[in-house]
């Protein structure tokens, strides 16, 4: 049993605020949907949780099983228990995703795991119907985004982590891909006790992700939390009906990062 909890977390870029006090606590087996407008802040939580440069955090904790991960290099974040499927997977020339996932195997203490990947890649990749051949290539080069995503799915599925975050998973994917690798992160959650914190705008993810919790987001701010009825409310009157109490001289977080 794992736990990611987020505790008053603030953080700024360029001396401006993004994130006011976001309170959050996710568990195995749990997914949580992070939903709100553009410039709410979202991705750039994504960001300040797993260490990616140009943030400073101004205040809070980021705590996995009691240790503050805060204190740590991203790398060893990730190590940790932590996984981030980005929005915008990387294209990586000249390196293999065998000898990515192997390296991350290994830092893991799994070198049983390295002498059986290339099995485990190809059970992975027809559990989620990315084409075999995708196997062979380097990092995310010459991928669409749909097969991006999938190849992101992928890896999540071999290393197993704790507690991942899906920043807009559903970004620039088919019907048939967003199936794909939402029921594969679902499936993760039975029967690897995956705790799950889902980014995304749009209530058609959760439909096959389906949350245990929902939580609005607004200029960095959780303003509601409830269960997954939420998702449907948001959807039926927008974010508009969320807004009311916020500051409007707050800092679009997603603005300032470029996200």
């Amino acid at each position: 049993m794992s736990t990611l909890e987020i505790r008053e977390l603030t953080a700024e870029v360029a001396g401006k605020p993004i994130l006011n006090g976001i309170d959050l606590t996710i568990s195995s087996g749990e997914v949580h949907a992070v939903m709100g407008p553009n410039g709410a802040g979202k991705s750039t939580l994504s960001a300040v949780v797993m260490g990616k440069p140009g943030y400073k955090v101004t205040g809070g904790q980021v705590l996995l099983d009691g240790v503050d991960i805060l204190k740590l290099p991203t790398w060893e974040r990730a190590v940790a228990g932590l996984h981030l499927v980005m929005q915008y997977p990387t294209e990586v020339p000249g390196v293999m995703l065998d000898a990515v996932l192997g390296e991350a195997l290994r830092d893991r203490g799994r070198a049983d795991d390295v002498a059986r990947l290339d099995s485990m890649l190809r059970s992975e990749a027809a559990r989620i119907n990315f084409d075999e051949k995708f196997l062979e290539r380097a990092l995310n080069v010459d991928l669409s985004g749909g097969e991006k995503k999938r190849n992101e799915t992928l890896q999540l599925a071999v290393l197993k982590p704790k507690i991942v975050i899906l920043d807009e998973l559903d970004s620039g994917l088919d019907v048939d891909a967003l199936r794909d690798c939402a029921r594969r992160v679902m499936d993760a959650t039975r029967e690897d006790n995956l705790g799950a914190l889902v980014i995304t705008h749009y209530s058609k993810l959760l439909e096959e992700l389906r949350p245990s919790r929902v939580h609005i987001l607004v200029k960095g701010r959780i303003v509601e939390s409830g269960g997954p009825e939420l998702a449907d409310v948001l959807e039926r009157d927008g974010y508009a009906a969320f807004s009311s109490g916020v500051e409007s001289d707050d800092v679009s977080g997603d603005y300032l990062a470029g996200l």
